[in-house]
């Protein structure tokens, strides 16, 4: 049986059941308005039925068109999945891929990451979304984000929570600060010293307040910032000390910085990725997420949370 379509028509038609506009979908894939019909009609008329009904406001789908999208979703990931699977051909493949991540998780992990990706399909597009761990949140739950690095969302029920790693805050100090040669600190010592802090927007900031809410002599803030990129920033011009995740500090070796462990008490976050509950990522998020899950994080103040869970004994 001989179909008169191609796999143009196809992606045009997957472009209008996800934005449902005619005009969005056809600025999604680079053609007028009137060769984007043109496909549409071609497609319908090939496969002899309705796909689509079309409204002055809005395009929906037929009954006819919901039970074609979601088998050609399947198809349509299946192709993409076997292309990057093969040698050459994943090395030009075509995409984007939309990560959301809270910042610290960005210079030291996520970078790594796409390092790697970007080595195995070099014209696959990353946007990341570096935000509150709030906005994180949100951009995944929404949709504007194919999935998100996080410590917060294992309570939310529309979001999965893949845990990933578990980390430790620890003090950010400037290599010429006294704390910088001790092999830890308490909250207590840390507070005789300028301390920076993050907002009281920051997901840190609320879960640093959380957990140091009996501590005597906790810390009272000289600096305050947004980011914690700013409060390294601050820290690297000796104006003091900050708290920060164990993730967000460079390597032993740098120059200007030195991490030191916190104790009394020591506080923990987990870090996580999630997505969208039951939501199907495409076959490029999808490499991106499990490459995420293999990298491992070199720092004595983190842990990945599956290899802290206990072994099965090997048969004798």
């Amino acid at each position: 049986m001989s179909m008169n379509f191609d796999l143009n028509d196809l992606l045009a038609f997957r472009a209008v059941a996800e934005l449902g506009s005619f005009r969005k979908a056809a600025e999604s894939i680079h053609l007028s308005q009137p060769a984007f019909s043109r496909r549409i009609d071609k497609l319908e008329q090939a496969l002899g039925a309705r796909l689509l009904e079309r409204t002055t406001r809005r395009v929906n789908l037929t009954s006819v068109g919901r039970d074609f999208n979601s088998q050609l979703r399947q198809i349509l990931n299946a192709l993409d999945t076997t292309l990057l699977g093969i040698r050459g051909v994943a090395a030009t493949r075509m995409g984007e891929v939309t990560v959301a991540c809270v910042p610290s998780a960005v210079n030291y992990f996520l970078s790594h990451v796409i390092t790697l990706y970007h080595q195995r399909y070099p014209k696959i597009r990353i946007k990341i979304i570096d935000e509150s761990a709030n906005d994180v949140l949100v951009a995944v739950a929404r949709g504007d984000a194919d999935f998100g690095l996080n410590f917060v969302g294992s309570q939310e029920s529309d979001v999965e929570f893949e845990p990933l790693l578990e980390e430790s805050y620890v003090a950010a100090c400037h290599r010429k600060h006294p704390l910088a040669g001790k092999k830890q600190v308490s909250w207590a010592e840390l507070s005789k010293y300028d301390y920076i802090t993050a907002g009281k927007g920051s997901g840190n900031r609320f879960l640093l307040d959380q957990a140091l809410a009996g501590v005597p002599d906790r810390p009272q803030s000289m600096y305050e910032t947004q980011h914690g990129t700013t409060m390294i920033g601050l820290v690297e011009a000796g104006l003091g000390v900050a708290v920060v995740p164990a993730m967000a500090m460079p390597q032993a070796d740098h120059p200007l910085l030195v991490s030191i462990p916190l104790v009394d008490p020591v506080v923990r976050r987990k870090m996580g990725l999630i997505r969208r509950r039951n939501a199907m990522l495409t076959p490029a998020a999808q490499q991106l997420y499990d490459l995420c899950l293999t990298v491992q994080v070199n720092s004595g103040q983190q842990k990945s949370v599956k290899a802290s869970q206990p072994k099965p004994e090997a048969s004798p």
